[in-house]
């Protein structure tokens, strides 16, 4: 096994957010390697989330961001359980990063629960209508859900890949962020706005 000095628990803990405890077990259970630690990390993060989705969330912030050229503005409501988490580096790092990441990537709602039903069925009728009728019905059916999937991942922000950082959506920032701060986080709504749009 590999030795686990405490300059290594400080990088993963500067590069993670995540507590130095956790970041020694990480470290532990991988045998050193930053890398499966960090992943580790993210995993427990999404762990923790499930379990405190149920947990009211009734503090929190009203985020306003004004995008760098004066031409999009955005304001963002998260809320957490506790006034005191709401105060944190990481719960603030967080608001900003949703809001910035509204203000570029442009989503029109927050859930997949939020889109019209009428938008929902135009969407899978044009996408069905674009499939290759040539093939078995259950590669049709595969590359609807996968082209509907797309859509989703497209239009709604919790389902879009994080504007950062692509390799996760923002459902998944967000519940490594409570894996950090150990509450349930919930972006409630928002609202974006553009000079001509």
């Amino acid at each position: 096994m590999a030795e686990i000095s405490a300059t290594m628990v400080r990088e993963l803990r500067d590069s993670s957010g995540a507590p130095m405890m956790d970041c020694k077990k990480a470290l532990d259970e991988n045998a050193g390697d930053m890398t499966r630690a960090t992943e580790w990390l993210r995993k427990k993060g999404i762990a923790t989330a499930a379990k405190k989705a149920g947990r009211d969330a009734k503090e929190g912030l009203v985020f306003a961001y004004i995008h760098h050229n004066g031409r999009v503005g955005v304001l963002v409501e998260v809320d957490c359980e506790t006034d005191f988490v709401a105060k944190t580096d990481p719960f603030k790092d967080f608001v900003k990063d949703v809001a910035l990441h509204i203000a570029s990537m442009n989503p029109r709602y927050l859930t997949r629960d939020e889109v019209p039903a009428e938008l929902v069925a135009k969407e899978r009728e044009i996408r069905a209508a674009q499939v290759d009728g040539k093939k078995p019905k259950e590669v049709q059916e595969k590359i609807l859900e996968g082209g509907m999937a797309k859509f989703f991942a497209e239009t709604c922000l919790l389902e879009q890949p994080f504007v950062k950082e692509d390799s996760k959506t923002i459902e998944q920032l967000r519940a490594e962020t409570v894996g950090k701060v150990g509450e349930n986080l919930i972006i409630r709504r928002f609202a974006r706005y553009e000079i001509g749009v």
